[in-house]
């Protein structure tokens, strides 16, 4: 089969594209910054020990990003992360009384998200959160694989096998035209605010240190996890207590994916260069072969 430069265009178009889908290890900006987020960041406080277990944080992110709506929840049954939830509360008893704590994305400055995904979905926004552009999801999983607090989430068409994955967006449309995001919003008791992370940092500093007047168990989560969080915890108590791992890791596994990413980098172009290799040897030997008096030629040399 003869390979045309119409075709070979093609192939190597497609072949291209499929190497330009890898931005999560070709982007600077998806790379691992190994430090503390910036000062500039903006971020989200929320002090569990504030949390009335009212819904609304959970409700507001509904109603603002069109989701199903459902009733108020129980917190015996409290609504799961989902496609259709991406805010909720995780819901424990202590001492006969419900203690609560907001639940979404964490929007990490080292997020194993965004280091494995594969089209570029998940980005780093200059402003420190994890933006996603759902249009660029292939419904890999691989973010829901590696989230240590697993909050992205699936949702696969049970015909077509076709998946395509939903989570906190930190209401970008929002955040960045000078308002809060809807869940901050709507908090009745200022369990959740929204700021610079310095300051909110700072804030939450003076919350612990007033809660250990009183129990000791103080505590700030998100100061340092994972190089910061954009949304960081003041809890009353272990994060074990709350829901949240003492110490999330991105799993080394992502950073081997990087180097298969690589290899399959290296794979791709290698076959592109062959493409362009076979088309040059064969567009030469049809030049050769339609060169006038070669086929005398030929024959003169079968005569001799």
């Amino acid at each position: 089969m003869q390979l045309n430069r119409r075709d070979f265009l093609k192939a190597s178009a497609g072949v291209g594209g499929l190497v330009l889908l890898q931005p999560a290890v070709l982007a600077a900006t998806n790379e691992f910054p190994n430090t503390s987020a910036p000062q500039s960041d903006i971020a989200m406080l929320v002090d569990a020990s504030k949390c009335i277990g009212c819904w609304w944080c959970y409700a507001a992110c509904k109603n603002y990003n069109k989701l199903p709506e459902t009733i108020k929840p129980d917190p015996e049954q409290a609504p799961e992360l989902s496609p259709d939830v991406w805010t909720t509360l995780h819901t424990t008893k202590r001492d006969g009384e419900w203690i609560f704590r907001k639940q979404a994305c964490n929007h990490c400055t080292d997020a194993a998200c965004v280091e494995v995904c594969p089209t570029g979905a998940l980005s780093r926004n200059k402003l420190g959160f994890i933006q996603y552009d759902k249009d660029k999801c292939s419904g890999c999983g691989y973010c829901a694989e590696f989230c240590p607090f697993g909050v992205p989430q699936l949702d696969s068409n049970k015909l077509t096998g076709a998946a395509v994955m939903d989570k906190c967006t930190f209401c970008i449309e929002r955040v960045t035209n000078d308002q809060q995001p809807a869940c901050a919003e709507a908090c009745p008791t200022g369990a959740i605010k929204f700021g610079r992370r310095s300051e909110l940092l700072e804030e939450g500093k003076q919350r612990v240190a007033e809660l250990n007047n009183i129990s000791s168990k103080g505590y700030l989560y998100g100061e340092n996890e994972l190089g910061g969080l954009h949304v960081m915890y003041v809890l009353d108590d272990s994060p074990e207590s709350y829901g949240l791992p003492a110490a999330p890791q991105v799993p080394p596994t992502s950073i081997v994916r990087n180097v298969f990413q690589w290899v399959g980098i290296g794979g791709l172009v290698a076959i592109v260069a062959g493409f362009g290799l076979n088309y040059i040897i064969a567009r030469e030997a049809k030049i050769t072969s339609e060169l006038p008096g070669k086929e005398q030629m030929g024959r003169g040399k079968r005569n001799g």
